[in-house]
């Protein structure tokens, strides 16, 4: 009888601890690991964080300082999602790497800028003029836009905006030289060296280097741009609750009137 009442109690503890592992585990946070680019991305993440540990969601952000190791961690399940790219930046990868990665939101626009140490307008800029772009290819389309704009190139008909590269300029009335040998996060020290006329910098690496693209910039993509960051996924965790929320919280108007604020104009919100 004894033994049967020790058995017994033994069950009872070890039923009920089963169950109170259970319930810790029922109310334990999802955890959800982003790559991001230091700036903005990371900096918007981190604005988010508080709102999604409400939601259940334990925010883990990774950061990476260029624009290659994040798609091949988020491929190989390193993480579960990154923020640091736009949609033809994307395709661009997933061509090239036999990808599924997807978008799962736009977030916002970081409007690519034109500076110069020596001219105060694209107009300015001399005859043969040497133009410093990066060696980011997807975003050859946006470069060419903001020249394009200002009257200085037209492009070839039926020239795709989206893969469109230097070749596609059709006349270029002040010839000027794109120059695209170095990586995008080298452009602001580049630039800060001014021996060229001009420098194309994305506005994350203009900003962590101090500048403010709406007002040091000669010229600055429009808002209407279609090149809006995103939240890439892989194509299969696209509709997992944790990365709708991700994108519900970084989508609000709490969030997009933040972003206006925090980056006074060299980040904008995609909405």
């Amino acid at each position: 009888m004894k033994k049967k009442t020790v058995f017994g109690l033994i069950t009872s503890v070890a039923a009920a601890a089963f169950l109170f592992t259970g319930v810790s585990k029922a109310n334990a946070d999802t955890t959800l690991t982003v790559g991001a680019s230091p700036t903005p991305h990371a900096k918007i993440l981190e604005h988010v964080k508080p709102e999604l540990k409400k939601e259940g969601i334990d925010l883990k952000i990774k950061k990476y300082d260029d624009y290659i190791i994040p798609n091949k961690a988020l491929a190989n399940k390193e993480i579960d999602a990154n923020y640091f790219q736009h949609t033809p930046f994307l395709n661009n990868w997933n061509k090239k790497n036999n990808g599924t990665l997807v978008s799962a939101g736009n977030i916002h626009l970081e409007p690519i800028g034109v500076y110069s140490k020596k001219y105060k307008s694209l107009k300015d800029l001399p005859k043969g003029a040497t133009v410093n772009v990066s060696s980011n290819v997807s975003d050859y389309g946006r470069i060419l836009t903001i020249f394009k704009d200002a009257g200085l190139i037209t492009l070839k008909k039926g020239t795709n905006i989206e893969t469109a590269n230097f070749n596609d300029i059709a006349t270029n009335k002040k010839h000027l030289k794109f120059k695209h040998s170095f990586e995008a996060k080298l452009m602001p020290r580049l630039y800060k060296e001014g021996k060229d006329a001009a420098y194309v910098i994305n506005a994350n690496y203009a900003v962590q280097a101090g500048l403010n693209p709406s007002k040091d910039a000669i010229a600055l993509e429009k808002k209407s741009s279609p090149y809006a960051n995103i939240i890439a996924v892989r194509k299969a965790d696209k509709n997992k609750p944790a990365i709708k929320k991700l994108v519900k919280a970084l989508e609000s108007k709490d969030t997009q009137n933040w972003i206006k604020k925090e980056f006074k104009g060299g980040v904008l919100p995609a909405k």
